[in-house]
């Protein structure tokens, strides 16, 4: 495996991390100063981050979780949090949040330069530096929320090692595999009769449906999910879905499953962190399929559901080439251009190989993939299906 990209390895003049961490002290999240004896000695990951983005509010926990289990082990690994936030007290709430200390808030010349040093465009970004200083990985942020602490040291050596282990595990997949990965081995999931033993399941094709209560996408995908899920579950026996719950409390989950018809997994937290690790997670709704081998079909049915409907089951490649297929056919039938009420300008028909990348459609804020109606000045795009409708689109004379 290539080594990492190098991003101003060589620490300017030596001295090691006090090279790259040039104020007097840090602060706690407390608020006290720290000096640098902390962090002699240890491997230490900068923390670029804010309180105002979602993705940051949402990687802290994952990386305090780690965070607090290689403290736990003597691991040697420290955290520096570089604040993005505007104004101190946004930092300082933020901050509390956290176990690891922080480069002050007033310090804005250090801030700057960490963030010219290691070319920070986007957070939230975890730059892991070596005692010395050089860095070990210019972003590790990927890492911790895919192994949590089993990615430390953050070397190129440990992550061909995750990787290679990966490969084996995704190789020797079965159902019963993936609701035994937290280790506690789960032979039932719960249904509206009672329990449903996972052997049951085995040959069929299922998803996996990670998702939760007062989650606005959830809500409306899971209407549009249960809708489909009744369709197929009238053609064939051979399909279901297991619920893993993402939510906080446990009154969030049972109202999640008072509106799914579907099977799901119990609520205690260990088997849905774990799958949700296992697939790499990092947002919902998220829709799995596995197949009738036990083997991941695709991680992205969520999308295929929105873009095909009932029609993208079993969800293998193959049925997805021929609904491809099937829409460059019935596209040849579509205007070139047309003009929509939801859009001042004539909208241009694109195709995957003419700009018609992923979309999210202006008119049914679904997503969408390949072919579209595109304003080319405004990006606003929408279906093909969006522009049937005989009062919203008018043929135009492209």
């Amino acid at each position: 495996m290539a080594g990492f990209p190098k991003v101003d390895e060589a620490p300017e003049g030596g001295g090691g991390i006090r090279s790259v961490l040039t104020m007097g002290s840090l602060v706690s999240p407390s608020g006290n100063e720290v000096h640098f004896a902390e962090l002699d000695g240890k491997i230490i990951g900068l923390y670029f981050a804010a309180n105002w983005y979602p993705r940051c509010e949402a990687f802290t926990p994952v990386l305090a979780a780690a965070y607090q289990q290689l403290k736990g082990r003597g691991a040697g690994f420290e955290v520096v949090l570089v604040s993005c936030d505007e104004d101190r007290p946004s930092f300082e709430r933020f901050h509390r949040t956290m176990p690891w200390l922080a480069v002050p808030f007033g310090d804005l010349q250090c801030k700057k330069r960490l963030s010219e040093r290691f070319q920070v465009e986007g957070i939230p970004r975890l730059v892991v530096l070596a005692p010395g200083g050089e860095v070990v990985h210019p972003d590790a942020a990927d890492l911790v929320h895919r192994y949590g602490e089993r990615a430390f040291p953050f070397t190129a050596a440990r992550v061909a090692e995750l990787e290679a282990d990966d490969q084996r595990k995704y190789a020797s997949q079965t159902l019963e595999k993936l609701f035994s990965i937290d280790g506690m081995g789960k032979e039932f999931v719960t249904g509206g009769n009672g329990q449903v033993p996972i052997s049951s399941l085995v040959g069929k094709t299922v998803g996996l449906y990670f998702s939760a209560h007062q989650c606005a996408p959830c809500m409306k995908f899971t209407a549009k999910l249960a809708a489909i899920y009744s369709s197929l579950k009238g053609k064939t026996e051979d399909f279901e879905i297991v619920y893993v719950p993402m939510d906080k409390e446990e009154d969030g989950y049972l109202r999640s499953c008072s509106d799914m018809p579907w099977l799901a997994l119990p609520y205690d937290g260990a088997p849905s962190r774990a799958l949700a690790r296992y697939f790499d997670v990092r947002e919902i709704p998220t829709l799995v399929v596995v197949g009738p081998d036990g083997k991941t079909v695709t991680r992205d049915g969520r999308n295929l559901v929105n873009l095909y409907f009932d029609m993208a089951f079993p969800f293998t490649d193959a049925q997805i080439r021929l609904l491809q297929e099937a829409e460059d056919e019935a596209a040849k039938g579509f205007p070139q251009s047309l003009r929509h009420r939801g859009h001042r300008h004539e909208l241009s028909i694109v195709s995957e190989k003419s700009g018609g990348g992923p979309y999210v459609c202006c008119e049914c804020e679904e997503q969408g993939l390949g072919w579209a109606y595109q304003c080319i000045a405004c990006g606003y795009e929408i279906h093909l299906r969006c522009a049937r409708d005989e009062e919203g689109g008018s043929a135009g004379t492209g």
